[in-house]
C-alpha cells in the first residue's frame, strides 16, 4: 500500500434544505500521517470526510496524491481512499465476513487467487484472520469495527479514513483498534470525540467548528490548548490534564 498525502482547500458544501456544513474549508496531511479531527457536533467533520472519496461533491479542491477528486477520477479516488462509517453494519452485507472482506477486490475483476491474498492480508492486519467464515451478526461490535476495517483494507488503499471508530466500544475493543491502527503504514483521517483515543493514534490534529478548520498541528500541543479546546465546546483529555498536574478527582 502507498500512503498518499491529503490537500484540501477551500472546501465548500450546503445540503438541500440550505444547510451549509462546509465554509471554505483546509487541510493538509502528509503522506503517512495520522491526522485526528476534532470539533463539536456539527462542525462539519463527518461532511468533509464524505468529500473524501466523492461520496458528496462540494465547491473547491480536494487531491489525494496528486490527483484530483473529481467525477473522473472517482474509480481511482475510490481505490486510494479506504472510508470506514460509523456504523460497521453499513459495510457488513454478506452471508460472511470473508465474502464483505472480497467484494471490492472481487468488484475490480481481480482473479479469484489474488482476492483469496487480499481478504487474507486484510483479516490478518485487524487480527480476524480465522473469522473469516463466521457470519457478521455474529461478531461482537468491536469485531464488527476490525471486520469493516478489512473491507476497507482489501482494496489497498493509501488512505484509511474513519468517522467515530470507537463509538459503541467497549475498552477492550477500543484498545484492539489503537493497536490496528497504529500498525498501519498509511495515511489516516479519524473523526472523533473521543480526544484520548486522538492523542493515541494520531500524530496530528485539526480543529473544525462552523464549517471551519480553525486550527491545525500537533495532535499533542492542540489537544493540550485548554482555551482554544474550551472556546470550542471540548474539553483536555485527562491523560494531558494529569500530565500537567492539573487533574482533579471527583468529589465523593
Amino acid at each position: 500500500m502507498t500512503a498518499y498525502p491529503v490537500t484540501v482547500e477551500n472546501l465548500t458544501f450546503a445540503y438541500p434544505d440550505g444547510t451549509v456544513a462546509l465554509d471554505r474549508a483546509a487541510l493538509r496531511v502528509g503522506a503517512g500521517v495520522s491526522l485526528g479531527l476534532i470539533g463539536p457536533n456539527g462542525a462539519g467533520k463527518s461532511t468533509l470526510l464524505l468529500h473524501l472519496n466523492g461520496v458528496l461533491e462540494g465547491e473547491g479542491r480536494i487531491e489525494i496524491g496528486e490527483t484530483a477528486v473529481t467525477k473522473k477520477t472517482l474509480q481511482e479516488i475510490r481505490r486510494r481512499v479506504g472510508l470506514v462509517f460509523q456504523d460497521a453494519d453499513d459495510q457488513l452485507f454478506m452471508p460472511a465476513v470473508f465474502d464483505d472482506v472480497a467484494f471490492g477486490p472481487l468488484n475490480l475483476g481481480l482473479p479469484e487467487e489474488e482476492v483469496r491474498r487480499r481478504v487474507h492480508e486484510a483479516l490478518l492486519a485487524v487480527g480476524l484472520e480465522t473469522f473469516g467464515e463466521k457470519a457478521p451478526h455474529h461478531l461482537s461490535g468491536g469485531q464488527k469495527r476490525l471486520a469493516a476495517i478489512a473491507t476497507v483494507l482489501s482494496m489497498r488503499p493509501g488512505v484509511l479514513v474513519l468517522d467515530e471508530p470507537t463509538s459503541n466500544l467497549d475498552h477492550r475493543s477500543r484498545r484492539a483498534l489503537i493497536r490496528v491502527l497504529n500498525d498501519l503504514p498509511i495515511t489516516k483521517i479519524v473523526s472523533g470525540h473521543d480526544l484520548e483515543f486522538i492523542l493515541e493514534t494520531c500524530s496530528d490534529a485539526c480543529l473544525m467548528d462552523g464549517g471551519k478548520a480553525v486550527k491545525q498541528g500537533g495532535a499533542e500541543e492542540l489537544l493540550g490548548d485548554k482555551s482554544l479546546l474550551a472556546a470550542h465546546g471540548l474539553e483536555m483529555p485527562h491523560s494531558l490534564l494529569h500530565r500537567r498536574g492539573e487533574h482533579t478527582h471527583p468529589r465523593a
